[in-house]
């Protein structure tokens, strides 16, 4: 799928550091290509549904910004949701409103997404609907 959709945490309303040893920790089981040095990672899903991430690591202990593009539908969406979840990490598509898991985070979001800010189920099938939606 040629879409973006990016991976911020925010705290009252600003963005904050992403914990990378996180990053890691979620993303390494599925690491095909690249890595941290490089700012890109191909990952592969179990089904074999691919994505490619880029990301910049500040310090080696964070990033501020994690970007997903070329990621394939199914199991793939499972590793990006438990991304964002390990990472409190709100998805911010490309042409919608920002996803977030818990209604307390809503408050954590710039004002300019709150109000389009939609709820879902920190599950592969709820981001899927999601997408679907738009």
């Amino acid at each position: 799928m040629s879409y973006s959709i990016f991976l911020f945490r925010f705290v009252d309303g600003e963005v904050v550091e992403l914990d990378f040893e996180r990053f890691r920790h979620v993303t390494e089981p599925y690491v095909v290509a690249g890595g941290p040095e490089e700012g890109f990672s191909q990952l592969r899903a179990e089904d074999g549904g691919e994505a490619d991430l880029y990301y910049e690591p500040r310090g080696g202990s964070g990033m501020l910004c994690v970007t997903a593009t070329h990621f394939a539908r199914g199991a793939m969406l499972g590793v990006l949701v438990r991304l964002a979840e390990a990472l409190g990490a709100s998805i911010v598509p490309q042409d919608s409103g920002a996803l977030i898991f818990y209604e307390s985070e809503r408050r954590h979001l710039p004002a300019e997404l709150q109000g389009n800010a939609v709820v879902i189920a920190p599950t592969k099938e709820a981001l899927q609907a999601a997408f679907d939606a738009h």
